[in-house]
């Protein structure tokens, strides 16, 4: 460490923790500004070169790929700063990235070559901090204050919720007046200002530097117990692993088919799926090589990666309100009553209430719902309380869907309709996302907690996945075919679709919940992160 806590210091808040706050709610504005406009600009301006019936399709395509990107760059992030530079160089290099995307959307809002390469620097450097600045911000507590660190990172959760708001409320307004240099320059402005700040306090953090290599890591661990062999006896967990590596070479071949962003996450889904089953299989073999503590990481990990791959189907119908949910308000009446109130939004501002709900509902989850739910003899547990949240998305989409139905008939349609699925998907992020890493950390050891984090966010690039998967099966024939004979149109069609699904993996969740045995990692003596800080960031 660079900074030592001094006696006069001892047990008060750390004075450098406003520059990491206020950088964050900066940096959230940023994002959630350029990411809440980003379809409806790719529809209305950027892929008018393109027929009308193909706009939508593209635009969700681009959508989604972004959020793809996103989500798995916190690989190289979190591997960079814990292996080589820290978290605190990290990023800051890492922002400047994101700011030169930024600048690249707002330069080239005409021009789809450079408007790319801007998402995809975006992407590179949003992810490469995600993993990064809320763990850098429990680095400044110690033993003397970390009873404060619960409300830093209170702190830090309302401060993404804020920037959220704020953003989603303000963007789609300077997108529809001002236009989209405008509207991707601010951001552009607030990413800046964010990376400022965090550099002006750089002097007065405490930077805990790169650990060495692990030799009991998860992939050494995991290496071990593939190779392993034992007299007279085979490697089917090898051969297992290897399918994998086959079935995803075979992915790759397809890039030319199916595009090279599903091939490649079709592969690496493929290469955790079978190396994680063919670690299972051979992972006793590990024990003498490796301390027990490290494989018992290792099986724990592997039991979490089942919640988070029956998790996966959640991320694809949340992401969607960023995409198919304002494809849908772009044909509803955008002026409407409530509660005596007269109001008229964009299709994109309806996004607002994701963040104004969220701050509603967490505390009224822990001061009414779950207090009510002990009282009557209902005990919601972390497994409880996801399989619930991926529930409530399901019936969001089922909602969402009725009311596609509707609309197919002809019948106008308010966006003051689009409330209640908005509520009953929030209610499952609260329930899921808020949830999910409390759960993991749990259950996980300390050495194991940074492959944690990372398979978390691989969950929402997978859920991403399966969006694009299933945007490019309506394009064939066959299937256009097969919805046409059920009388929904497409768009409808793919809502009750994606309702099904995710109420299909609640079901198998549930099922799994009843048969997992929790287990307590918990360090003694040591504060924990506040999972809420990340579920959102």
């Amino acid at each position: 460490m660079t900074q030592q806590t001094t006696k006069a210091d001892a047990g008060q808040m750390p004075r450098q923790i406003p520059y990491i706050i206020a950088n964050e709610g900066c940096e959230r504005f940023s994002f959630y500004g350029m990411r809440n406009i980003l379809t409806p600009f790719l529809i209305s301006t950027l892929l008018m070169f393109l027929p009308e019936s193909e706009r939508t399709g593209e635009a969700k395509h681009v959508f989604h790929t972004f959020v793809i990107g996103v989500y798995f760059f916190p690989l190289l992030g979190g591997w960079l700063a814990d292996r080589f530079f820290g978290k605190y160089s990290t990023v800051f290099w890492f922002s400047l990235v994101y700011c030169a995307g930024h600048a690249c959307l707002a330069l080239f809002d005409d021009k789809p070559t450079g408007f790319y390469i801007g998402l995809f620097l975006i992407a590179l450097g949003s992810g490469g901090i995600k993993p990064l600045v809320a763990s850098f911000m429990g680095d400044q507590f110690d033993q003397t204050n970390k009873e404060k660190a619960k409300v830093v990172f209170d702190a830090f959760y309302w401060i993404i919720n804020f920037g959220s708001f704020f953003a989603s409320l303000l963007m789609p307004l300077f997108l529809k007046d001002y236009g989209p240099s405008v509207a991707f320059g601010i951001p552009g402005i607030l990413m800046f200002i964010a990376t400022a700040v965090f550099w002006s306090g750089r002097k007065k953090y405490v930077h805990v530097a790169p650990a060495p290599a692990d030799p009991h890591s998860f992939t050494r661990v995991a290496r071990t117990a593939l190779l392993a062999t034992q007299p007279g006896q085979g490697r089917p967990g090898l051969t297992v692993a290897l399918v994998g590596v086959i079935g995803a070479l075979l992915s790759l071949a397809m890039s030319w088919q199916w595009g090279f962003v599903i091939a490649a996450c079709t592969a690496l889904v493929l290469l955790l799926a079978f190396g994680g089953i063919g670690t299972s299989i051979q992972l006793e073999r590990a024990r003498g090589l490796h301390p027990d503590l490290a494989v018992d990481g290792v099986r724990a990990v592997l039991r979490i990666l089942i919640v988070f791959a029956l998790v996966t189907p959640f991320w694809s119908l949340f992401d969607q309100k960023a995409s198919t949910w304002i494809v849908q308000a772009n044909s509803m009446q955008t002026n409407f009553s409530l509660l005596g109130m007269n109001f008229t939004l964009l299709p994109a501002q309806m996004q607002a209430l994701n963040p104004m709900l969220v701050m509603l509902l967490i505390p009224f989850n822990n001061l009414v719902l779950f207090p009510t739910l002990r009282r009557i003899g209902i005990e919601p547990t972390a497994l409880r309380r996801m399989t619930a949240g991926v529930a409530f998305s399901a019936l969001a989409w089922f909602v969402i869907g009725t009311i596609q139905v509707v609309m197919d008939a002809g019948t106008p349609t308010s966006m003051a309709w689009q409330i209640l699925p908005y509520a009953l998907l929030t209610m499952g992020e609260v329930l899921v996302s808020a949830t999910g890493l409390e759960f993991a950390y749990s259950q996980a050891p300390a050495s194991m907690k940074g492959t944690i984090m990372a398979l978390w966010y691989l969950a929402v690039t997978v859920g991403n996945l399966w969006v694009l998967i299933v945007n490019a099966g309506v394009k064939n024939d066959a299937v256009l075919g097969h919805i046409a004979g059920t009388g929904l149109s497409v768009m409808a069609f793919q809502m009750y679709f994606f309702a099904a699904f995710a109420l299909l993996a609640a079901a198998v969740f549930g099922w799994y919940a009843k048969r997992y045995k929790m287990v307590n990692f918990y360090r003694n003596g040591e504060a924990v992160q506040s999972p809420r800080a990340t579920a959102k960031a």
